[in-house]
């Protein structure tokens, strides 16, 4: 391993910029205008790769993906080819069974349909012309079938035609207002409009015609699969006989924006019987089913505590004939965000969050035993077949690329080009981890990155950046949303604290937070601020900002009454302003309600306790806020909240407004303005050494 370690140190070596060549920082057109590539699948064989490429195009502010392909048994190690037509937008992408087509989704005819591909080359081929959007599909073991997920009215069934004519109904009407009767009424950024993402199975056409209707399977799961808002296709899996399905649903009810309890389903893909409940026993989440060869055991991930989406998603394996689970590997105290199983169905290849890297590992399902794969970065995407694996990996400083190796992890290989290879002119800041005792003397890490331009002896001015979620990290790991190479790009040094509550070291770690966002974070926050000035002089302390963003919003705003002493500005971008009215204004309760202790009519005090609203009379320090319309996570009164609140009381201030985005900035042209603005509030109150 020590061994397969190293050639991946060399491989990565060898993909980041030379330095002697650079002459400028990174920045933010820099970061809209990269590819990205994403999906890796592999043939049968383990031969061909294909995967996603997005290329955006920043004048039109729109982005396209495109399906690229590589051998990767080839002599000649060429780079690899486009295999959708230009003009093509398009995603999902899956092997058939052969290998000789892939399956993937596009808009191209209008809606969202199933088209194939010939591997060799060729004109893609539809496959469905359904009444409405095809949002995911999953081919059948047998390749003669496909289960399809498609969002429908419940009323309608299998009809789609009569999804059509309730849309153009609605459409028509004169008056506009809505009744609900229930809750969600909204979610994320979206208004629910009565429908339900619901799973049909079809016979895959051999001619020229289209997959026009479809059997419903699990009629009786009144629920989203895939799951709204974020779910995708490995929320159900066929069985490889192609006689059943699993689906992982939450029951869509009055009970939903407060229930975690997604379970696994097992239907019938005629669309006969009725769903029986594998995990009715599990009042938590379970998800991502996936069989073994034969089909006697079933694979998949789950919770244990209702109402806490950011517990520890552990591997379990069920026996399909007694129904029975166990836990693969109890004593590994991470949470596992995916699997990928080996061919001879012995071993999970899995992500793991740990300690500020995300890395792949085996996980042997026999005893529990794990090994890593791949020891650092940010590991996804994972994909293997014959003697290959494939997987995405980022970094703070490479950015997105693919690479291949053999399944062990040896001799691995980018695919894909690193962002230093893209931008040779550009410099990244050098990104270190360190560590510090933080709330109750327990070891916090945090990463600092140097500002591109860094020189020994030298002080810059600091962004000090705190992530969302809160269950979340700002590890080792490439964002399109919050880099901090954009503020390392102007001549910043950036601090970012991992505090208790963080993902990646230990679920104890991250439930420390919850009942507890103000005291335990803002402690690490404080020891790891004062740590990182003392290990690290290049740092001025006089000059810093703080920075965040969902829960790093609600932080800036406590600190802006709580411990405003060292920043000469702030950053709220989308962050809880008013505790009491989240817990009744926010789409998915659970959160709230989980994060203090009930619900804010059983437990009014906790939602007080750590209230940014009870402390503006100690405001004082500039603070920039931005906010999104279309953000129903966060709703933008809070935002609005926050800007009055320095508004009313003459603290210097600007709200940035987004009529179009949600919880994040997306469009090209946005982000940059959303990066400008926020680069320029900075420069105005802690200057910038980005040019010399």
């Amino acid at each position: 391993m020590k061994f397969a370690h190293s050639l991946l140190a060399l491989a990565l070596l060898a993909a980041l910029p030379v330095a002697a060549h650079a002459e400028r920082g990174f920045e933010v057109r820099d970061l809209a205008k990269l590819d990205r590539v994403s999906s890796p699948i592999l043939s049968p064989d383990g031969r061909k790769l294909v995967f996603a490429k997005r290329v955006v195009d920043f004048d039109a502010n729109k982005s396209s993906t495109a399906l690229w392909v590589e051998d990767l048994f080839a002599r000649d190690a060429a780079p690899p080819v486009r295999l959708t037509p230009e003009g093509w937008n398009v995603n999902s992408p899956e092997f058939a069974n052969d290998g000789a087509n892939v399956y993937f989704l596009s808009a191209k005819s209008g809606s969202m349909q199933l088209y194939s591909i010939p591997l060799a080359g060729g004109a893609p081929v539809q496959l469905t012309d359904i009444a409405g959007d095809v949002g995911a599909f999953r081919i059948s073991p047998d390749g003669k079938s496909v289960a399809l997920g498609i969002d429908v009215y419940p009323e309608c069934k299998a009809d789609f035609q009569c999804g059509m004519k309730l849309d153009k109904e609605k459409q028509d009407r004169k008056a506009t207002g809505k009744v609900f009767d229930r809750m969600f009424i909204r979610h994320w950024d979206a208004w629910n409009e009565g429908k339900l993402n619901r799973v049909f199975v079809a016979a895959l056409p051999n001619g020229g015609a289209k997959i026009a209707q479809a059997t419903l399977v699990g009629g009786d799961v009144i629920g989203d699969v895939p799951s709204k808002p974020f779910g995708d296709a490995s929320e159900f899996e066929w069985a490889p006989d192609g006689k059943s399905l699993v689906l992982s649903a939450r029951k869509a009810d009055r009970e939903e924006p407060w229930s975690t309890n997604f379970d696994l389903f097992l239907v019938q893909a005629d669309g006969k019987g009725t769903a029986k409940n594998l995990t009715a026993s599990n009042p938590a989440w379970d998800t991502g089913p996936v069989f073994n060869a034969d089909g006697s055991k079933l694979f998949y991930r789950a919770m244990k505590r209702p109402g806490f989406e950011a517990d520890r998603f552990a591997l379990m394996e069920m026996d399909m004939a007694t129904g029975k689970s166990r836990e693969i590997a109890p004593n590994w105290d991470v949470s596992a965000n995916g699997i990928a199983l080996s061919e001879d169905g012995k071993s999970i290849y899995t992500t793991a969050q740990t300690l500020g890297q995300d890395p792949l590992y085996t996980v042997d399902i026999a005893t529990g035993e794990t090994k890593t794969i791949v020891p650092d970065g940010s590991v996804g995407g994972v994909a293997l077949a014959g003697p290959t694996l494939v997987y995405t990996r980022n970094t703070l400083q490479t950015g997105d690329q693919i690479f291949a190796a053999q399944l062990d992890g040896t001799t691995p290989r980018a695919i894909t080009k690193s962002a230093g290879e893209t931008l040779p002119d550009v410099k990244f800041g050098d990104a270190q981890q360190f560590k510090f005792a933080g709330w109750n003397g327990e070891t916090v890490h945090g990463y600092v990155v140097k500002p591109w331009n860094y020189e020994a002896g030298k002080k810059y001015p600091v962004a000090f950046l705190i992530h969302g979620g809160p269950q979340g990290s700002f590890g080792n790991g490439w964002s399109y949303r919050w880099n901090p190479q954009t503020y390392a790009g102007q001549g910043y040094a950036v601090v970012m604290i991992d505090f208790h509550g963080s993902t990646g070291y230990g679920q104890a770690f991250t439930d420390a937070i919850s009942e507890h966002w103000g005291d335990r974070p803002l402690e690490d926050l404080q020891k790891g601020w004062a740590a990182a000035q003392q290990q690290f002089d290049f740092l001025d302390g006089d000059k810093a900002c703080a920075l965040g963003a969902s829960y790093g919003g609600f932080m800036v705003n406590w600190i802006a009454g709580n411990w405003n002493g060292p920043w000469k500005c702030l950053v709220s971008h989308d962050g809880v302003f008013d505790q009491r009215m989240m817990g009744y204004a926010t789409e998915e309760l659970w959160f709230s309600e989980w994060e203090n202790g009930g619900t804010p009519f059983d437990k009014p005090e906790n939602y007080e306790r750590f209230n940014p609203v009870n402390h503006t009379k100690n405001w004082k320090t500039p603070i920039l806020v931005v906010h999104g319309q279309q953000d129903f996570r966060i709703p933008v009164e809070q935002g609005i909240g926050a800007f009055t609140a320095a508004q009313r009381q003459g603290i210097e201030s600007k709200f940035l407004y987004f009529p179009d985005e949600n919880h994040w900035v997306l469009k090209p042209q946005n982000s940059v303005l959303w990066h400008d603005t926020v680069n320029g509030w900075l420069k105005q109150y802690i200057g910038s050494d980005a040019k010399r």
